[in-house]
């Protein structure tokens, strides 16, 4: 739904921080892109929880669509029409632009692409000149349509073009980056959650206490899932293997339904300040052992935020006790780096 007039009179905070104070975490990110790029679709299946298959039946997007998602960070989701010129010096660039952390341009791989990389070489050499602080992300979407081959070819080719493109502007080192995606696997979460992560300022301490924690817990991989969205706000520095992922995506499926049907009310259990101090005193832990020749864990931060440890050690079940006490002051140590206590 359209956004009011004072929504739009909020965002002319200008080139102030996106991170303001603890209450006002609500940095602002774009989609962008030609009409029927899937920028719709993306913002429906990720943050809305629609199936990809129902996309099919979304209206094009006419007017800016501003949602409100109420995840560990609070952000807020802008998908403009594509068919606007935001260029246009009559269009109040501002009420946009101002205070937007991250742009994400939706590219159709599908699509005679030599457009839509004008239109976004253009607005990325316009949006930099007055808006510095904005990190971009490439989104080359539909990728599953392709061979492999093909595929590979694309994202070179699309690439190749908007870099020099940019550099014959003047931009040689400009804050983009590029993701192959699709709706129909993982591939949008994990490009979405590395978008994600450039908005979060205690990123470098929590990747060095992800990376401290792997080696004490021999874990193979760790992350920080958002519960709702299935997006990490972080991993250790190792590379993302997606097959872990897509089975700790899964896991917090599984976990978040059944605790939906056997949670239990905590409000109705502990008055207001024991609620709280025994939520953050220990948070709900799961672990299963022998998926796919893996071994989840996983344990609660607070009711946004959960820890997943991936681990392939075949003593993980003996050295479990240690790996608890490890994890629970890993989880003492985050809630205060991200200022949830």
């Amino acid at each position: 739904m359209e956004g009011s007039k004072g929504d739009q009179n909020d965002a002319r905070g200008g080139k102030k921080s996106v991170y303001r104070s603890k209450h006002e975490r609500k940095p602002r990110l774009l989609l962008m892109g030609l009409k029927r790029s899937g920028k719709s679709s993306i913002s429906n299946v990720v943050f809305r929880k629609m199936t990809p298959s129902d996309t099919i039946f979304l209206d094009t997007t006419t007017t800016i669509q501003k949602e409100a998602t109420h995840t560990f960070m609070d952000f807020q989701i802008w998908d403009l029409p594509g068919q606007i010129d935001y260029l246009d010096p009559s269009f109040d660039a501002e009420s946009i632009f101002g205070g937007v952390g991250a742009m994400v341009w939706v590219l159709d791989a599908l699509d005679n692409y030599m457009e839509t990389v004008n239109r976004l070489t253009e607005t990325v050499v316009h949006l930099q000149e007055s808006y510095p602080s904005i990190k971009y992300a490439v989104f080359i979407h539909k990728i599953d349509s392709l061979t492999e081959d093909l595929r590979e070819d694309t994202v070179r080719d699309i690439t190749q073009r908007i870099t020099d493109d940019l550099f014959d502007s003047g931009l040689e080192n400009p804050p983009i980056s590029y993701h192959s995606t699709s709706i129909f696997d993982s591939s949008i979460f994990e490009a979405f959650s590395k978008v994600m992560q450039g908005l979060v300022p205690q990123m470098p301490i929590l990747e060095s206490l992800l990376n401290t924690i792997t080696a004490a817990c021999r874990f193979e991989k760790v992350y920080i899932f958002d519960v709702i969205s299935k997006i990490y706000i972080a991993s250790d520095t190792s590379p993302v293997d997606l097959r872990s992922y897509e089975l700790c995506s899964d896991y917090i499926n599984i976990i978040v339904d059944l605790s939906e049907v056997y949670g239990w009310h905590q409000e109705t259990e502990f008055h207001e300040g024991e609620q709280l101090a025994a939520l953050q005193s220990h948070g709900a832990e799961s672990y299963v052992s022998s998926v796919k020749g893996y071994t989840l864990y996983l344990r609660e931060i607070n009711r946004n935020l959960s820890f997943i440890g991936v681990s392939k050690d075949p003593n993980f079940d003996k050295e479990k006790p240690l790996i608890d006490y490890d994890v629970g002051t890993l989880r003492e140590t985050l809630l205060e780096v991200l200022d949830y206590v």
